[in-house]
């Protein structure tokens, strides 16, 4: 009998940099670094201002490309994809949840939700009840026909995850998710991330500067000055 392989990683960085230019000046902003996220993770990031979380984050969604080393999701090379590939490969498989909620005021909740669904080949009433069945997965059915300015900061944001999951999405990636809500908004929050992950296996990466947050996650990564610096279980 063979030795059992060990699955691949999810999300697998290797030697990964990133060099922005600012006239001629050349900023390192990530500087060789390497990191395995197994699929259904919670992942938390943190680290000071300008620590290069959130650049990060925005290569691993997809959002941005790096200057060199490696960078493979679902056994995808995404670093050596074209800004198009990109694009397309971000709606299949990328949910998004930002500090603030970016949704559109003039739409109800359930449009809200709905927008990412427009990208596919799926009927109006298939949209509509996967973008139903994602507000009661967060709690907010009952507001599925309310505008945004009609729901706290709390709920809009749930209504945001709601729009981030609809599609079933492989990795959930999250800025300061909790940046702009308050305390007990930003629990509730939270707690529904933690169990979007414990339950239905979702993996997330999330940024945060808020400590009691990364608790919520099921491990913490620090970077500082681009580098991983410490590793808590």
């Amino acid at each position: 009998m063979g030795i059992a392989e060990r699955p691949l990683p999810l999300v697998e960085i290797r030697e990964l940099s990133k060099v922005y230019q600012r006239g001629r000046e050349a900023v390192e902003v990530l500087h060789h670094v390497d990191l395995a996220i197994p699929d259904g993770d919670f992942l938390a990031l943190m680290g000071p201002s300008g620590s290069g979380k959130s650049t990060l984050l925005n290569l691993i969604a997809g959002l941005d490309s790096p200057t060199d080393g490696s960078l493979r999701v679902a056994g995808r090379r995404i670093d050596r994809m074209s800004s198009g590939e990109l694009a397309r490969w971000r709606a299949a498989h990328v949910g998004f949840v930002f500090q603030f909620y970016n949704l559109l005021p003039a739409l109800s909740a359930q449009k809200n939700v709905e927008l990412p669904l427009l990208l596919t080949h799926l009927p109006a009433a298939r949209r509509r009840r996967n973008a139903l069945i994602a507000l009661e997965l967060v709690g907010i059915l009952d507001r599925a026909s309310h505008k945004p300015a009609q729901l706290s900061g709390g709920q809009q944001q749930r209504v945001a995850i709601a729009r981030a999951i609809v599609s079933d999405p492989t990795l959930l990636v999250c800025d300061e998710p909790t940046g702009d809500l308050d305390r007990h908004s930003a629990e509730e929050v939270l707690t529904l991330l933690q169990r979007l992950n414990r339950d239905y296996g979702k993996t997330m990466i999330m940024v945060t500067h808020d400590p009691k947050a990364a608790e919520f996650a099921r491990r913490t990564l620090h970077l500082d000055k681009g580098t991983l610096v410490e590793q808590v279980a």
